[in-house]
């Protein structure tokens, strides 16, 4: 067999093997190194508090390793950004975040960041902005959401109504650069640490929860099975060509015996033949 498997034809045909196998395992290493995502951060990193400005930077994409966490940021609500954003459940009951940009004074170029106030039943229940004075904000840092489909909606005092809080449509219509993730305020402080946002005792609105995701395997099991697939293919190559090998080696032993068979025959014929002369002399 080794005989065979040295021709040219199966030399040029073991390199192909070669260079699909070569594919394969490329494809099966991205694959794997694809099957391991970035571990979210503990509970012990989320629920410590840090500046914003030290975990995210504005107009940047938001990382697995800073969302969840609890931030602190001073600075002042926007005046006229207040938003509702529909369809958020509050104890089983539906209703409304109160919304409404907020600028960290340590951010660089004046970005700004949607903070969620809080939570009311109905649109007339949100509170109006604090008047315009610093504020320490410490809330959970959020990814954000996708854009939601649909008209906006408009509330009876004029409040602008959206489906879905996504930081970059309401950027737009806040006409101001920004972070890419948002803010669910647990307590708002004024200069003298007066509470004025939702955790106040005389607030209308309702304090919004948001507890740290559960912590999930970091194994993406679709891309591991994909490059389980892709080492079989490689591995699949080579027993392609080494039985393509084996049956043209089958193959030649067959005629090799056949034409020995053949020779015999042969020379028994004419070796009868001879004596049947010989006999007739």
């Amino acid at each position: 067999m080794l005989k065979t498997a040295l021709q040219p034809k199966w030399i040029g045909t073991l390199a192909l093997a070669l260079l699909l196998a070569t594919v394969f395992v490329v494809l099966s290493a991205w694959q794997f190194s694809e099957s391991s995502s970035e571990p979210p951060p503990t509970e012990e990193i989320t629920e410590t508090a840090v500046p914003l400005t030290e975990v995210h930077e504005p107009q940047q994409p938001m990382t697995v390793a800073e969302a969840d966490r609890i931030v602190d940021t001073s600075g002042e609500f926007l005046e006229d950004t207040q938003v509702l954003i529909e369809e958020r459940l509050q104890d089983g009951e539906s209703g409304y975040w109160v919304v409404a940009a907020f600028r960290p004074e340590d951010a660089p170029d004046d970005n700004i960041i949607p903070v969620v106030r809080g939570w009311v039943e109905e649109p007339g229940a949100a509170e109006e902005l604090p008047a315009e004075q610093p504020l320490e904000i410490q809330g959970r840092l959020l990814p954000p959401e996708a854009p939601g489909p649909g008209q906006r909606g408009m509330s009876a005092d004029g409040t602008q109504i959206f489906p879905t809080l996504s930081p970059a449509e309401l950027i737009n219509v806040w006409d101001q650069p920004g972070y890419s993730g948002f803010l669910v305020a647990f307590q708002t402080l004024d200069a003298e640490g007066t509470e004025l946002g939702a955790a106040s005792s005389s607030s209308t609105m309702e304090p919004v929860r948001v507890d740290p995701q559960p912590e999930t395997s970091d194994i993406n099991w679709l891309n591991l099975f994909y490059g389980v697939e892709w080492t079989v293919f490689a591995g699949f190559a080579f027993y392609l060509w080494w039985r393509l090998v084996k049956d043209a080696h089958e193959k030649q032993l067959e005629e090799e015996r056949l034409d020995r068979e053949w020779q015999e025959q042969w020379r028994a014929e004419q070796l009868a033949l001879r004596q049947q002369n010989q006999a007739k002399d």
